[in-house]
């Protein structure tokens, strides 16, 4: 092992809590993030990727696969005794049994470990023997990284932002007339305050469904363990003129105060920093089929979601992370397959228009970032049709209610801006790729499930350290 790389392993060993001196014999371990809003794939993408790694028949575009050099990949217990392990045994049986169906979504953190033992290349080949990669991987919803910006924020300013924006929803119709009704100078009323917190939750919850932006406190759409707390139990209120001791404001505003404290900058403290590699999973196709608005709302999500990768623009993260940062960001378009292959470069060029500035941004930072659109499960097969004397490009697949269909959505444009412009409604209005559920299989032995370019995602991400 050469000095520089000697040197490389022990500062990453040093940088991730929890894996000791392994760096110093010859063992590497990666981090891997796996984030991305509602609905946009998390937990089939690291199921199928894990499932991939054991049984690699199906990933010629991971070098260290290609090459035979993985000599066994195998689960171990994770290395975060505090973190939720990610069920994968049974989301695997959910996508590959005999009635397949699509697991829960991520509500909540987990993490698995995968270790890969991998034969070295070159001149070292016949000198040393297979040493072991450990991938980390770490699974988070996307809303909680909205939450970074809550650490610049005071209470009065996100009530008074929150009422303004949620007035134009009609989503939010039933919690701003409660908000409207209360006069938080009086005395703290525990049942009204929990009553406020639980319609606040509802219209975050049906807005996020609407495809809207700015969905935080992230913790109320997805608690985990946190349900029904008091750190949960605060809600947007209109400002009183005064605020005598023991009033609903400033109680609102010391619970606010403590989900920032106690929620938000642990997370980003004790998880986020950690990371070295990170892939961002984008529900493209979704937004598309919801129309303009929603590709709009997509758009500013994504921003304020990978806010949390330049940190720069955020104090207390840049503190924390202390020249640290993340090294390989990807960002993959999900649900590929929704589509015939015919324009999986157009889905490809959305997703990096969607994500640009914060791609650049990560490049400043000195990160290497990627985009490609992919499906952790394959879902389709591809055939075309003839109609009105042309033929079609469609996928064909089995519908959520049981029934097989051929679809062919409509035609991606070849400009990838044209989504943002004003007459983006004359094509999106067309377009509809429909939700397929997953195919029933009969895997061969050394295959995992089928995909499409999840060997090429796992070679941008750690195929380097393979």
């Amino acid at each position: 092992m050469g000095l520089s790389t000697l040197a490389d392993t022990v500062l990453r060993s040093a940088g991730n809590l929890g894996d000791g001196v392994a760096g110093l014999v010859g063992d590497t371990t990666i981090r891997l993030g796996v984030t991305g809003l509602a609905r946009s794939g998390k937990t089939v993408f690291i199921t199928s990727l894990v499932a991939n790694l054991i049984e690699r028949g199906r990933m010629p575009g991971l070098v260290a696969a290609q090459d035979g050099r993985i000599v066994a990949a195998y689960l171990q217990p994770q290395p975060d005794d505090t973190v939720a392990r990610f069920a994968y045994e049974s989301h695997l049986s959910d996508m590959t049994g005999p009635d397949p169906r699509w697991p829960d979504n991520t509500k909540a953190i987990s993490e698995l470990r995968l270790s890969l033992r991998v034969r070295p290349s070159g001149l070292l080949a016949g000198v040393q023997g297979a040493r072991t990669v450990h991938l980390d991987i770490v699974d988070y919803p996307g809303e909680w990284l909205l939450d970074l910006g809550l650490l610049d924020t005071s209470y009065a300013d996100w009530s008074r932002d929150s009422l303004a924006r949620m007035g134009t929803q009609p989503e939010a119709r039933d919690f701003m007339a409660q908000a409207k009704a209360v006069d938080a100078s009086e005395k703290l009323d525990e049942p009204r305050a929990k009553a406020l917190a639980q319609a606040f939750t509802e219209a975050l919850d049906q807005a996020q469904q609407a495809g809207r932006a700015h969905a935080t406190p992230g913790r109320f759409l997805l608690p985990g363990d946190l349900a029904g707390s008091p750190v949960l139990t605060f809600a947007p209120v209109p400002r009183p003129e005064t605020t005598p001791r023991g009033c609903l404001w400033l109680e609102m505003e010391r619970r606010f105060e403590a989900y920032k404290s106690k929620v938000v900058m642990p997370f980003f403290r004790d998880h986020f920093a950690r990371i070295d590699r990170q892939v961002v999973l984008v529900d493209a196709l979704g937004a598309i089929r919801r129309g303009p608005e929603a590709v709009a709302e997509m758009r500013r999500n994504l921003a304020d979601l990978l806010r949390a990768f330049r940190p720069g623009r955020n104090g207390f993260l840049s503190r924390l992370l202390r020249g640290r940062r993340v090294d390989k960001i990807l960002f993959a378009a999900t649900k590929a397959d929704h589509l015939h292959h015919t324009q999986h470069a157009q889905l490809t060029a959305i997703v990096e228009t969607l994500v640009r500035d914060a791609r650049e941004r990560a490049r400043f930072a000195g990160a290497e970032t990627g985009a490609m659109s992919l499906a952790s499960l394959r879902a389709t097969t591809e055939e075309m049709r003839q109609h009105d004397g042309r033929e079609l490009p469609c996928v064909r697949g089995r519908l959520q209610d049981g029934r097989q269909a051929a679809l062919y959505p409509g035609a991606l444009p070849e400009d990838p801006n044209a989504i943002f412009h004003d007459n983006a409604g004359d094509w999106l209005d067309g377009f509809d790729a429909l939700d397929f559920a997953p195919a029933p299989l009969t895997l061969r032995p050394g295959d995992g499930p089928p995909h499409i370019r999840l060997d090429r995602a796992a070679q941008f991400l750690f195929g380097d350290q393979l």
